[in-house]
């Protein structure tokens, strides 16, 4: 069952009250001001604004960001939420509400939340595979840990910025097999990520892990997210410690937070394993946190691929479980990515590297040209929908960047 709302929606609206991402916004009438919205169909709730007019008002939707609601826990999450719900749903509330919402068109979205930390994984079997496949021809192509431990990096945490920003080529140190010695200028192999990616709310003390049991406690909502990425200055940089600066100059986040419990019908197990992962990991006979997101990258407004979250190999409660596992704590805003998503087929990868396998196998596009790795110009988009109630789709909206030229330096 779905709940019907007093607004003039679609009745398959992937942005109806069955979802309710949040986000950050300003907009004409207060154009220093960001304030918090919640994205119904095509309109933006100014929350804030809605909880003065049907009262009490609320501090935790006043604030310029996310984090103090995110903060706040997730019986505050469930109570904000359930509130939300009753004020687009409830005829009794439309007079106060009605003039809350703003057209999506006529606002500016922000960083919904300020990045504390920033962890991407890698935890796809199928591109992990990909990759081992081609830079270590003739030997098995995961190594020896991957279906042991989730693998991941700390990345850097200033340079997440909202979709829509654009994305400058990087400069760095780059040498080929073939050259005698390095170079320094802008990166000639610029490629996407298409990633999913968990935002945390509740944080947590250091020297206490948090277990896979306690995933929902802390995790507030999801985005998608593109972790940029130069392969060439990654290539020469990442041995033998991991990504460094072919990954740290831009990492390009949604601007809509949809909830977690926006997903509970997207809830899937995870593909089968065959090695038993140790017990802090294992969630054999657990609540299965695998998500049935479809996603899709497309380039310069042609789609190139759809890669399929549900193949996952490692899910985000175990990731979770994994980040924590030495003690280290977890801070409002910590952000973690899936790692690129990829599925079984050409067509599913999540990666331009795996797209085009490593440059040997051009895309062909509509007006003619090809692509190997990005050029300046190019604009990437990353959408996502997964299933909710009665047949409907929750959204995710897009995260986009396009390329605009070279750093300087």
């Amino acid at each position: 069952m779905t709940t019907a709302t007093w607004l003039d929606l679609p009745t398959d609206s992937p942005f109806g009250v069955h979802n309710l991402p949040y986000g950050v916004f300003t907009a004409a009438d207060r154009p220093g001001r960001r304030r918090i919205g919640v994205r119904i169909g095509e309109l933006v709730l100014d929350a804030g604004a809605a909880a003065r007019a049907v009262g009490p008002s609320s501090a935790l939707l006043e604030a310029e960001n996310l984090n103090p609601l995110m903060a706040s826990g997730r019986p505050t999450w469930r109570a904000v939420r359930a509130a939300l719900t009753s004020w687009l749903t409830d005829p009794a509330h439309r007079a106060a509400v009605e003039p809350c919402l703003l057209p999506l068109a006529e606002v500016e979205l922000h960083l919904p939340f300020e990045v504390a930390d920033y962890v991407d994984f890698y935890a796809s079997e199928h591109h992990a595979t990909n990759l081992g496949r081609l830079f270590r021809p003739g030997q098995e192509p995961l190594t020896p840990n991957w279906k042991h431990l989730p693998i991941g990096y700390h990345g850097r945490a200033g340079t997440v910025v909202v979709s829509g920003t654009p994305v400058v080529r990087p400069h760095g140190q780059r040498k080929a097999p073939a050259d005698a010695a390095p170079s320094f200028g802008p990166s000639r192999r610029l490629d996407i990520e298409a990633e999913v990616a968990f935002v945390v709310g509740t944080p947590s003390s250091m020297g206490h892990p948090v277990a896979l049991a306690d995933f929902a406690e802390h995790v507030f909502g999801v985005c998608l997210l593109n972790d940029w990425s130069a392969r060439d200055i990654q290539a020469w940089e990442y041995v033998p410690l991991g990504p460094f600066l072919g990954k740290s100059f831009a990492t390009s986040l949604s601007p809509w937070v949809v909830p977690l419990d926006a997903l509970e019908h997207a809830r899937v197990e995870p593909p089968a394993r065959d090695v038993a992962p140790l017990p802090y990991l294992d969630d054999r006979g657990a609540e299965p946190w695998g998500l049935d997101l479809a996603l899709e990258v497309a380039l310069n407004g042609h789609p190139v691929s759809r890669p399929p979250f549900a193949t996952m190999y490692w899910t985000a409660a175990q990731q979770l479980a994994h980040l924590t596992a030495n003690g280290a704590s977890l801070r409002t805003g910590d952000l973690y990515a899936s790692g690129t998503v990829s599925g079984p087929e050409p067509d599913t990868r999540g990666a331009l590297i795996e797209l085009t396998w490593n440059g040997e196998q051009p895309l062909e596009l509509p007006d003619g040209t090809g692509r190997t790795f990005l050029e300046d110009g190019d604009e990437v988009s990353v959408t996502a929908t997964a299933p909710g109630p009665g047949g409907l789709r929750v959204g995710f909206g897009e995260v986009t960047g396009t390329i605009t030229g070279t750093a300087t330096g």
